[in-house]
């Protein structure tokens, strides 16, 4: 099953299969994934890196989504190209001559997803080819609020002027955002979240809930959980995102052995 996302913006890792160059990895960044991995095997005159370019072929093996902007994931590409140049990363040991650079790439990204900035937005790490997945080095696992999903993901144009479908509930009752009490009007740029819970008809800007979010931590800038002021449940930030983008129903994250230990802490 294909994933499709609207708004997508990925960072990735390519792993070369190539038995001349085979073991090398390539880092990018893309809006689509599909279409990305094939420019990178027709080689640079069609669109693909010049790092990349005739050397493969390549298998594009993982991605990190949900960044909110192209900006922020352009940032987070750079820094996990040039780890020991990057300030949030002065804390990773440099790669040993026994450490191939596929895991020690994982490494890297291990320590990103629990860095800050990166360590509060609402992302997904998804292993596009399962039979490369590694668990994450105990005690770097990624946050509570970043799944891990297996399965190939397929970027999806937002076609102006269509909005995602409601239920007939939440059409009769998100005329109006639930904090600010103002109405939602076509062509807003922050257009309402609503809850994924069945039932529940909360819908508000994403800005005015934030805020309702980050009552109890003033000095962030970006929620990880909040109560739903509609139907009270407590609720991820990076689901309402999910939903908002249209993957969280299809989003099965799937827990690797080095995650199970939080997991059970939870269910205690």
């Amino acid at each position: 099953m294909v994933v499709e996302v609207r708004g997508f913006f990925g960072v990735y890792l390519l792993y070369c299969t190539n038995p001349r160059y085979q073991g090398r990895v390539y880092v990018g960044f893309t809006v689509n994934p599909e279409r990305r991995i094939d420019q990178h095997n027709a080689g640079k005159r069609h669109g693909g890196a010049w790092k990349t370019s005739g050397r493969g072929p390549w298998e594009m093996v993982l991605i990190v989504h949900g960044f909110p902007s192209d900006v922020a994931a352009l940032r987070f590409e750079w820094a996990w190209q040039h780890p020991h140049s990057s300030r949030r990363l002065t804390h990773v040991t440099r790669r040993t001559s026994r450490e191939r650079q596929f895991d020690f790439h994982l490494r890297v990204l291990a320590h990103m997803l629990r860095a800050a900035p990166w360590c509060r937005l609402p992302l997904t790490i998804r292993w596009l080819k399962q039979e490369y997945c590694r668990d994450f080095p105990a005690g770097l696992e990624p946050p509570l609020h970043m799944p891990v999903a297996f399965g190939q993901v397929r970027a999806v144009k937002e076609a102006k002027g269509v909005k995602p479908a409601l239920s007939e509930k939440q059409v009769a009752t998100s005329q109006h955002c639930c904090i600010c009490l103002k109405t939602f009007q076509d062509g807003d740029d922050d257009t309402p979240l609503h809850c994924f819970h069945p039932g529940c008809a909360m819908a508000a800007h994403i800005i005015c809930l934030s805020q309702v979010f980050l009552e109890k931590e003033p000095h962030q800038l970006l929620p990880i959980e909040g109560q739903c002021p509609g139907c009270k449940n407590i609720v991820l930030w990076g689901d309402l995102i999910r939903h908002h983008k249209g993957c969280y129903g299809n989003l099965e994250p799937v827990l690797t052995s080095s995650q199970e230990h939080w997991a059970n802490e939870l269910q205690q």
